[in-house]
């Protein structure tokens, strides 16, 4: 049955993907009109939660198993963010679970439990999902000071346990851009959930 699970999971990932062709590695942030935030009273665009290094956007939501199983690295990747004069947000583009669990009230209620210190914006009608073609919760696209994607896909190689991660290839995509240096993985396979979009 999980495995039934999975390849559904995968498959509505693949679906979203043809519909909304994802974004190229050198291509530009997408220009957003201002979003709810679930972790302050400000609404904000993703430009202007810029850092001076560059922006890290994470697709996310609230139940998504695979968000679940990556979460407790979140701090950990902000941190790393920080460190490296990278500003990090998460946004949920959810459209078609927006009257139940990833509500905007849900979103802050997830946001507080969780201990969020970071920008959780509310993607209310899946435009800046589909402006990226961002596929999965969680997608990672990670872009420097001048708006230009440097790394996209997932956060490491191992959703189930962080402690048997082997390639934290996120890490090692910000460490590089904090540093000036090329960085040597730009893509890699993101896994998760199929976000539950607006399509029309």
């Amino acid at each position: 049955m999980k495995q039934i699970t999975f390849i559904l999971l995968l498959l509505s990932a693949t679906l979203a993907n043809a519909q909304f062709p994802i974004l190229n590695i050198g291509d530009q942030l997408p220009q957003s009109e201002k979003m709810e935030c679930a972790t302050s009273n400000k609404n904000a665009n993703i430009d202007q939660l810029k850092g001076e290094n560059g922006t890290l956007v994470i697709f996310s939501c609230n139940t998504c198993p695979f968000v679940v199983a990556w979460e407790d690295r979140f701090p950990m990747v902000d941190k790393i963010a920080k460190e490296n004069k990278v500003s990090m947000v998460l946004v949920n583009s959810n459209y078609n679970n927006r009257n139940g669990v990833d509500s905007f009230d849900a979103m802050k209620s997830h946001a507080k439990n969780n201990n969020y210190k970071w920008p959780y914006l509310l993607d209310d009608e899946s435009e800046l999902a589909n402006a990226f073609g961002a596929q999965t919760t969680p997608h990672v696209f990670l872009f420097d000071k001048n708006n230009k994607l440097v790394y996209k896909g997932a956060i490491d190689d191992n959703h189930k346990d962080a402690k048997q991660v082997k390639e934290f290839y996120l890490k090692d995509a910000l460490n590089n851009l904090g540093q000036g240096k090329e960085i040597g993985i730009k893509e890699t396979r993101n896994l998760g959930c199929g976000i539950k979009r607006k399509t029309s």
